[in-house]
């Protein structure tokens, strides 16, 4: 049981438009390694290969990917409920995943998963996700789908990176709104990866510092529930005091109790 304890976070990472899994981790490498010390990092690529030109052909090697196509007013799109049902598949089978990194389409396909597993459309009999890193993603803009994915406030820990010369800055704003109290990181880029200064660095990587803390509190009390060793106590033990992380101190207990249900009926 030793081995579960200190099992790392899984984060499936989804990169942008004709991209790859392997340029966005690439793209990550700019950043601290030890933002993301504490947590297992999976790059897939995009179901569908590129369906014309990239905007790294020359900086990164092909093959390019994507995840879905859309029209110019992003309103229509194809094959996107293809991709969300190989991507939940995806999930299923090599997880439990604890959440998302995305950039661009990327983080817009992220976010959508995340609204419709809250609203009980997928990933159903999969534990609820904690995390998601957004950077420069955004929301759907057909009122379908919209209706579903973002009816109520996201209830997962969100960060939200906008670049201040970013073609989707105010998409990117606009996406932050449908998550509960979300942490906005702003920098004077375009629609990119960001390079972290100094203060972005350490907010963010509190940011995970926190999310791991919690997790490993949630991992504990769950070991001792399935060994007997602990009944269950949790307001009493008010765990909400290990897991302080932007006010989302009730969420942490709501997510300790929908875990073990999913063990239990997944034991049942």
């Amino acid at each position: 049981m030793e081995d579960t304890k200190e099992k790392k976070m899984k984060i499936l990472c989804l990169h942008g438009f004709r991209t790859s899994g392997g340029f966005l981790q690439k793209q990550i490498s700019k950043w601290d390694p030890s933002i993301f010390a504490q947590f297992d990092m999976v790059f897939p690529d995009g179901i569908f290969p590129a369906g014309g030109k990239s905007d790294i052909e020359g900086i990164f090697p092909p093959p390019y990917f994507e995840w879905f196509q859309f029209d110019k007013d992003f309103t229509e799109y194809t094959n996107l409920e293809e991709c969300i049902s190989y991507l939940c598949e995806y999930i299923t089978s090599k997880g439990p995943f604890d959440g998302f990194l995305g950039f661009s389409q990327g983080a817009t396909l992220s976010a959508l998963l995340l609204g419709y597993q809250a609203q009980g459309k997928v990933l159903k009999e999969h534990p609820p996700m904690k995390l998601f890193i957004s950077v420069s993603g955004s929301k759907f803009r057909d009122p379908r789908i919209c209706e579903v994915a973002y009816k109520d406030p996201i209830k997962v820990k969100s960060v939200h990176f906008i670049g201040a010369k970013d073609w989707l800055k105010l998409p990117s704003e606009e996406l932050a709104t449908a998550f509960d109290n979300p942490l906005i990181i702003r920098h004077p880029q375009g629609h990119t990866v960001p390079r972290l200064d100094e203060a972005a660095t350490e907010q963010l990587r509190s940011w995970t510092a926190e999310i791991v803390k919690c997790n490993n509190y949630a991992v504990e009390k769950k070991h001792e529930l399935e060994n007997g060793e602990a009944k269950v106590e949790i307001e009493k033990k008010k765990p909400e005091e290990a897991c302080k992380i932007h006010n989302h101190e009730k969420s942490a207990i709501n997510t300790i109790n929908k875990e073990l249900e999913v063990v239990d009926a997944a034991q049942a």
